[in-house]
């Protein structure tokens, strides 16, 4: 009887021990956890007092183009900042996220940018040197690819080719130039043509030429630096559709923007 008393004592004292031992664990973690949330409270104090006073510059884009769904700051505009880690912290900023496919399109106003901004960097000083509206667009490249792009390619193509030398013949026609030729080549020569002479040949040469210097290509090179006609008319359209889409946004309320 003695001995079992004996050993149910041992028995308390060595499990005593032991839940002193994970007690004393406990409590250490505890304060080590502690300690680390204090010293996690002053880093980020220290950083957000470091952040005050720093200027972050802004260059938005008017039309900005993105294949992912999910829209990034450094995607919309570019970004910089003296402070390396001010300027890491805002291109990395999740700004929006296109849910559906319908959703191809959403206006942003700089406003809420540098709303975005300053929640994220408080402290900071923003300053915008682009566009004051901005107009995403989710684009899908896959769907650009395959046969059916290459036939659309080949029917501009024919369309392009066909039509214009149409237009050429029927103002050729219009304005009579083969009776042109002949008075000029009877002015000349003294004597009447006998079909197609010289000046025909030289004007279709000319034609040409004159066709190839005015869109600046002979076939996918350019004969200068300077933008062709048709790439400047796109640049005026392109602009004229942004600022349409933007306006028409910002009349049925669909801009997002700062409350």
């Amino acid at each position: 009887m003695l001995k079992n008393e004996m050993g149910d004592l041992g028995i308390l004292r060595i499990n005593g021990g032991f839940f002193a031992i994970i007690s004393i664990w406990i409590v250490d973690r505890l304060g080590r956890l502690a300690s680390m949330d204090l010293v996690c409270e002053d880093v980020r104090k220290e950083r957000t007092e470091g952040m005050a006073g720093e200027i972050v510059y802004i260059k938005a884009e008017r039309n900005v183009e993105v294949m992912e769904d999910d829209v990034l700051f450094k995607d919309m505009a570019k970004v910089y900042c003296a402070d390396s880690h001010v300027a890491a912290k805002v291109k990395s900023l999740k700004v929006h996220r296109f849910s559906n496919e319908e959703q191809k399109r959403q206006v942003f106003s700089i406003l809420k940018l540098i709303e975005m901004i300053q929640q994220a960097c408080p402290g900071v000083t923003v300053e915008n040197l682009g566009e004051t509206d901005i107009l995403v667009e989710r684009v899908n490249v896959d769907k650009h690819k395959g046969f059916g792009q290459t036939l659309k390619i080949i029917f501009v193509a024919c369309i392009s080719f066909f039509g214009t030398a149409f237009t050429i013949m029927a103002f050729h026609n219009d304005v009579g130039i083969n009776q042109v030729f002949e008075k000029v080549y009877e002015l000349v020569m003294g004597e009447a043509s006998s079909g197609y002479t010289i000046l025909e040949f030289t004007y279709s040469i000319g034609l040409a030429a004159g066709i190839i210097v005015f869109f600046n290509h002979i076939g996918g090179r350019r004969i200068t630096k300077d933008p062709t006609p048709i790439e400047v008319e796109m640049r005026v359209y392109e602009k004229d559709v942004n600022d349409a889409l933007i306006e028409t946004a910002d009349r049925e309320g669909k801009v997002i923007d700062v409350s």
